[in-house]
């Protein structure tokens, strides 16, 4: 009797370190995906998935996230498991997110055993970033050095602008490395790249003010934004309310350093002045170099870089030509802009291998409306000296900037909106086929 039950023990004993291995790797990847940047509900997918290449049913496995927290639960018929994961560091990486949604195929495919995957999953999580850290603040400077010439600027606007954003994005990383609060960090490099743009101003070029305007775009929380949409309208509240007040907070501690820096140079009001277009040529070169440059700093594998770089064009080239031809508004034009990219981005994923947001987002990146967002800074900032006439032109740039900043996250979400259950059932269909061959081969 006493050896059935020492028996018994240790067969329980195993079985409870084999789900506990389990649960350690599906919190894992749910980790690795939420401090990279991930929507939600690709999270919950992806964990899913994984959850089907252990032979866990899908009824027996329970996520909840959180921004910070991640929860599984795993209930055995005879005993209920339970297991958290905190997040503390929250960035963007798209080479890590592409990685653990191709591992999750893979290990179905190829019947992976746990220690293989816990390999390739050390592997994705230890890996070298593609892009060195001074080729990284290259790319945020000409990043923003394009953004100059999408809002009018000329060569020397240009150049002027990726040194000042150069020298903001090297703050930024000094502070990083000092281990700074985020939003301290955010506020400091802004204000260091405006002071910066300031004095530059002063050189020789036509379109002086450019600088000031896109100097500091490498920091807008484009990513936050579209996940904080994505994860609302999935119905992820808590996890979607929390990432809109972290991108709130990170507009805001942007909006601080400049405002902070306009007020000790006592900058005059520039913001009524002509903002014209340049050339479509033009237009196009600048939305790739912007493109290319937030891919570099999101990390995302060199292949993919001509793929954004296209998207980029076609959403420019989309929202200035319906904006030009057709006198659309710069929110609808935006919208249409990044609709297309979007939709084209569910067949392109099937091409490139890679997942759609990972192709979307950099594309539409150029969309962002930093002369509107640069004329409501300005007119809080002087909200004492405004009077009861251009109240109305303070409301209008606020409104403006929200339209456009929505209208683009919309965008990027639309086929979550109109095309996830049809999306799912091709991937639940493909995910049965692949555990179907499976089973066939055991």
């Amino acid at each position: 009797m006493n050896n059935y039950l020492e028996h018994n023990n240790l067969k329980n004993l195993k079985e409870d370190k084999e789900i506990e291995r389990k649960i350690q790797l599906i919190l894992r990847v749910g980790k690795v995906l939420m401090e990279s940047g991930a929507d939600t509900n690709r999270i919950v997918r992806n964990m899913k998935r994984v959850g089907v290449f252990m032979k866990i049913p899908e009824r027996r496995l329970q996520i909840h996230i959180t921004f910070t927290t991640i929860m599984v639960n795993i209930n055995t018929g005879d005993k209920s498991i339970t297991n958290f994961q905190k997040c503390y560091r929250h960035g963007v990486d798209m080479t890590a997110i592409s990685g653990i949604s191709k591992l999750s195929w893979r290990a179905i495919e190829q019947d992976y055993s746990l220690y293989e995957f816990e390999k390739e999953l050390r592997f994705i999580c230890l890996r070298k970033r593609y892009y060195k850290k001074p080729l990284v603040m290259i790319s945020a400077g000409l990043a923003c050095g394009g953004f100059s010439l999408l809002f009018g600027g000329d060569f020397w606007a240009f150049i002027y602008t990726s040194i000042c954003a150069m020298i903001g994005y090297w703050t930024r990383m000094k502070c990083n490395l000092l281990k700074f609060n985020p939003y301290a960090s955010i506020a400091i490099s802004a204000f260091v790249a405006t002071i910066c743009a300031y004095f530059i101003h002063f050189m020789p070029t036509n379109t002086p003010w450019h600088p000031l305007i896109a100097c500091s775009l490498f920091i807008v929380p484009g990513v936050p934004l579209i996940n904080a949409i994505d994860d609302l309208v999935d119905n992820y509240i808590t996890a979607g309310m929390t990432r809109a007040i972290n991108t709130l907070l990170m507009i805001g501690s942007m909006t601080f350093g400049i405002a902070f820096a306009i007020k000790l140079c006592v900058v005059q009001d520039f913001t009524s002045l002509s903002i014209s277009s340049n050339s479509f040529l033009v237009c196009a070169v600048a939305a790739s170099v912007a493109a290319i440059g937030f891919a570099t700093i999101f990390n995302m594998p060199p292949r993919l870089l001509i793929v954004v770089a296209c998207g980029a064009i076609i959403s420019v080239g989309v929202r200035n030509f319906l904006m030009l031809d057709y006198d659309c508004s710069q929110a609808t034009a935006s919208l249409a802009g990044a609709v297309i990219v979007s939709l084209l981005s569910l067949k392109a994923v099937h091409i490139v291998h890679a997942p759609s947001h990972v192709l979307t987002i950099p594309s539409v990146i150029p969309l962002i409306p930093g002369v509107f967002m640069y004329r409501l800074l300005f007119s809080i900032i002087n909200l004492e000296n405004v009077d009861n006439m251009s109240y109305h032109h303070v409301l209008n740039n606020g409104v403006n900037t929200t339209l456009i900043l929505l209208a683009i996250a919309v965008g990027v979400a639309i086929p979550n909106i109109f095309f996830r259950n049809y999306i799912n059932k091709l991937k639940e269909d493909k995910l049965m086929f692949l555990v179907r061959t499976k089973s066939k081969r055991a």
